[in-house]
C-alpha cells in the first residue's frame, strides 16, 4: 500500500481533472481521545465514494449523508469557502459518530480543490520533496511551498498550514523469506520498499510484487538510495561482507532506523569488527540496533518481521520502548 496522504491527494487530483465535484476534509484539531491524528485527511466526491479516513467510519457515512447524493442521500455539496465543523461534542454526539468517550475532533472541509495545484503538490511529493499547503480560510486559495522541516499542522482564524511528507523508505539487505515478510508488512504501513541483493540465486525465488530491487553491492545501494529521515536500512543477509559496509554507509545518514538481524553474539561481533577494522567507536556505532525487533518470542520468519516491524514503526513514531521488551534485555533475563 502507498502513503496515504499521497493516495488520497492523487485521487482527489484525479476526479477533479475528470470534472467530478468533491472536498477534502483535514482534520484540524482533537480533544480527548480521537481514531486519527490532527492532520489525517479524507477525500469526498459527489457520487460518495471516498479515499482515506477520518474516524472509524460513522463520521464519514455522516460527510457522505450531507454532501454527496450516494444511495439516495440527500445532500449537496456545496461551493465557497472552507468550513469548519466539529464532531462529538456531547457524550450523545461521541457515542453516535463512535467516537471514544469525551472525543472530539474538528475537521476543515474544502470544497472543489484546485485540480492544477493538487497536481503540483502530487507530483513533488512523488518526487520525494517535502511539501508545506497552506489554505486561506476566507476564500480556500492554496499555496505551496517546499518545507525544510516535517512540523504539525497549524490553524488560525486565517489559514490552514499542513506539511505534506514524500513515502516511509524501507531499503532491505539480503533477500529471503525474512525480508518478504517485513517488505509485505512495510508495504501495508506505507512505506515504500527497496530490496537490494547482489546474490542472483537468492532473488530468483523473490515473489512480492511492488518492491523495487537492487542488484549492486549493498554499500553502493545505500549510496544511490540516500536515505533521508523518513527511511530506515535493515540488514538481514548474516553476511558480514555484505552487511557491514552498507550499516556503515546508513550510519552517515540520516536515516531514523538502522540495524541487523544476528543474535547478541552475533551482534557485540558485528560491533567489534567495525570498531577494529572500520575505525568505528562506541559512540559512532549508538544508532546501530541489534539483535534488531521487540522481545515476543518470535522464532519463524513471519513472527521476526512482526517483532522487527514493531520496532520500527516505535521508532518512526517516537515511541520510547520499556527495556523489557529489548530483544538482548529479555534474553538475558531469561538466560537464552
Amino acid at each position: 500500500m502507498e502513503n496515504l496522504d499521497v493516495m488520497v491527494l492523487r485521487t482527489l487530483r484525479d476526479w477533479r481533472f475528470a470534472g467530478r465535484r468533491a472536498l477534502l476534509t483535514t482534520v484540524v484539531r482533537t480533544w480527548g481521545s480521537s481514531p486519527r491524528p490532527v492532520g489525517s485527511i479524507m477525500a469526498l466526491a459527489e457520487d460518495g465514494a471516498v479515499v482515506g479516513s477520518v474516524s472509524g467510519g460513522c463520521i464519514e457515512d455522516d460527510l457522505i449523508a450531507r454532501y454527496s447524493r450516494a444511495h439516495g442521500a440527500p445532500g449537496e455539496m456545496p461551493s465557497g469557502p472552507p468550513a469548519l465543523v466539529k464532531y462529538g461534542i456531547t457524550a450523545d454526539e461521541a457515542h453516535r459518530f463512535g467516537l471514544p468517550c469525551g472525543g472530539t475532533l474538528e475537521l476543515l472541509l474544502e470544497y472543489d480543490p484546485d485540480a492544477a495545484s493538487l497536481a503540483t503538490l502530487v507530483e513533488a511529493l512523488e518526487q520525494g520533496r517535502l511539501m508545506q499547503r497552506t489554505v486561506s480560510l476566507a476564500d480556500g486559495a492554496v499555496r505551496l511551498a517546499e518545507a525544510g522541516a516535517p512540523a504539525e499542522l497549524m490553524v488560525n482564524d486565517r489559514e490552514l498550514v499542513n506539511t505534506f511528507g514524500p513515502e516511509y523508505r524501507m531499503l532491505l539487505i539480503g533477500a529471503g523469506q525474512l525480508a518478504e515478510y517485513l517488505s509485505t508488512m512495510a508495504k501495508f504501513s506505507g512505506f515504500a520498499v527497496t530490496l537490494c541483493d547482489p546474490r542472483a540465486e537468492y532473488r530468483t525465488a523473490w515473489s512480492t510484487p511492488g518492491v523495487a530491487i537492487s542488484t549492486e553491492m549493498p554499500d553502493d545501494a545505500v549510496l544511490a538510495f540516500k536515505p533521508d529521515r523518513r527511511s530506515c536500512v535493515v540488514a538481514l543477509t548474516h553476511d558480514p561482507k555484505l552487511d557491514d559496509l552498507a550499516l556503515l554507509e546508513a550510519l552517515q545518514s540520516e536515516a531514523f532506523y538502522v540495524g541487523a538481524i544476528g543474535s547478541r553474539r552475533n551482534a557485540q561481533a558485528r560491533r567489534e569488527r567495525m570498531i577494529e577494522h572500520f575505525d568505528q567507536t562506541e559512540a559512532s556505532l549508538a544508532r546501530l540496533r541489534g539483535p534488531i525487533g521487540i522481545y515476543i518470542g518470535s522464532k519463524t520468519p513471519p513472527e521476526i518481521a512482526v517483532s522487527v516491524m514493531a520496532e520500527i514503526l516505535a521508532v518512526k513514531n517516537s515511541v520510547t520502548l520499556p527495556r523489557e521488551i529489548d530483544v538482548a534485555v529479555a534474553k538475558a533475563a531469561a538466560g537464552g
